[in-house]
This record gives structure tokens, C-alpha cells and sequence, in this order.
């Protein structure tokens, strides 16, 4: 999974004049490729219960997340997309993890991305 996230995952950061025509082939090809690290996100956790714990908030959240796909969220303008996007990280995190988090209070991990939703 390590390997895999180092070295498979690749989105490409363009201007945003260039991305806002969803035509375009560099949008069309930044989008699959954000798609493509949701669905190995979501292959990652996946994992839990059996890999530990720490190990794939480690890579999924730090790694993956933080470095590659909320990039791409802080770039997508407001919207629709956005929050399609949103959900779909949203859904791959593993319900048990927020079990025993107070009111208000999240993962460290998840700061980051926890703040973009409150935008």
C-alpha cells in the first residue's frame, strides 16, 4: 500500500483558469486522477481491523489524503463538485474511528480537511 501511494499516485496541480473548463483535457485528466486516489483511499481502509490502526491512518489520511486529495478540494471552486467530492472522502473513513471522539472533536489527521468542510 506504501508503494503504492508513493509511487502510483500522481494529480497534477493546473492553473485554475485551466481546470474551470471541465472540457478540457488537463480538468478531465486531473479528475481521474483525484477519482483514482478516492478509490485507493477507500481500497486502503478498507483494511481496518486488520492492518493496525496507526499504520493506515498513517497512509491513508496523512499520506493520502492530506497530501494529494486535499490539494485538488482546496481547488475546486464551491459547489456541487466540491461537495461530492467531500462525501465520497467522507465515506470511505471507517465509522469506528470517531466512536470514542468527543462532541466538536476529530482526528488529527483530519484538521486540515475538517476546515475546508467548514468553509
Amino acid at each position: 500500500m506504501k508503494k503504492s501511494i508513493e509511487e502510483d499516485v500522481f494529480i497534477p496541480l493546473y492553473p485554475k483558469s485551466t481546470v474551470e473548463d471541465k472540457s478540457s483535457l488537463c480538468s478531465k485528466f486531473q479528475e481521474r486522477r483525484f477519482w483514482s486516489a478516492v478509490k485507493l483511499l477507500s481500497n486502503v481502509l478498507l483494511w481496518d481491523g486488520i492492518v493496525q490502526e496507526d499504520t493506515l491512518r498513517d497512509l491513508g489520511l496523512s499520506k493520502l489524503l492530506n497530501r494529494y486529495l486535499l490539494l485538488i478540494l482546496l481547488n475546486t471552486p464551491p459547489g456541487p463538485d466540491n461537495t461530492e467530492k467531500c462525501n465520497k472522502v467522507v465515506a470511505c473513513l471507517p465509522e469506528r474511528w470517531f466512536q470514542d471522539l468527543k462532541s466538536g472533536s476529530t482526528l488529527p489527521e483530519l484538521r486540515n480537511f475538517c476546515q475546508h468542510l467548514l468553509r
